[in-house]
């Protein structure tokens, strides 16, 4: 629907927003979702974080992760990134980076210039029959990242536009700006029950107001939801069928049983292990 017919939601059919919270920050990153606490009622999506750095360029120190996919949505500035062939490359505002770690794989990233970096970096937990599987790293182009009307979707479809990634279950991930008055309302797909927006900027109405480094969940519905732009806002949201499977945590993993974890972990070891004799920790 375009934003000069979007209609008012009645009353009765407004999807009511059941938590909200603006996480946990650390220095230049804010953890809006982690397993502890909104992510146990939103998985598949388990964590997201909200990063806004302005400062010295850095280099981010190799990391791992098994179980789970991570979507990067660049708002502005630019990132550095190492994938798990050793391949380097820049990813600048409005790109996406998409990386699948399945059984195991180390990666990291940083800033080559100094300037203001925004964006945010989302975990997706893996269903059983892939978090044991391939590792891959995907990189979108700004121009690449499809769009409707003013959503960009970086993961799932939506409208007239698909997403070229192939998510690992039914999962949209829209990043959406509007002009303050503007309204625009997502209807989501049959059976995402699960529903959340995070706003980056701004002021929005959702019903309710919700302000600049705002994540609200949605109460588990199949109705849609309108926006309101209170003020030029800029946010993403996610909805999705739910995940049904336990998040078993390791530090840098997500599984669904203690036996993938085991198995996720010790190949990460092993991986270190030939990262060590390279040079590269």
């Amino acid at each position: 629907m375009s934003l000069a017919t979007a209609k008012s939601l009645s009353p009765s059919r407004t999807r009511s927003i059941v938590q909200r919270t603006r996480g946990r920050t650390h220095g230049p990153m804010t953890r809006l979702m982690s397993p502890s606490d909104v992510g146990q009622i939103l998985k598949p999506f388990v964590f997201l974080d909200l990063f806004d750095h302005s400062g010295a360029p850095f280099a981010g120190p190799l990391h791992p992760h098994s179980g789970i996919a991570t979507l990067t949505y660049l708002v502005e500035g630019a990132v550095n990134y190492i994938d798990p062939d050793d391949t380097r490359g820049t990813l600048p505002a409005g790109g996406v980076e998409w990386m699948q770690a399945g059984r195991g794989m180390w990666h990291g990233g940083g800033l080559d210039e100094a300037g203001r970096t925004r964006g945010f970096q989302l975990w997706i937990a893996l269903p059983p029959e892939l978090e044991l599987g391939p590792t891959f790293s995907v990189y979108q182009a700004p121009e690449d990242v499809p769009t409707d009307g003013p959503a960009r979707v970086l993961l799932g479809n939506y409208g007239s536009a698909s997403s070229a990634l192939k998510s690992p279950s039914p999962i949209n991930y829209l990043a959406v700006r509007l002009k303050a008055g503007e309204r625009w309302r997502y209807e989501p797909p049959a059976g995402h029950t699960v529903l959340w927006v995070a706003v980056a900027s701004g002021a929005l109405s959702a019903p309710e107001e919700l302000q600049h480094g705002y994540l609200a969940a949605f109460e588990p519905s199949n109705e849609a939801v309108e926006f309101e732009a209170l003020t030029d806002a800029e946010f993403v949201l996610g909805s999705a069928v739910p995940h049904e499977h336990d998040l078993v945590m390791g530090y840098y993993s997500v599984h669904t049983s203690p036996e993938a974890l085991r198995d996720g972990e010790a190949h990460i070891l092993s991986i270190r292990e030939h990262l060590v004799q390279e040079g590269r920790l």
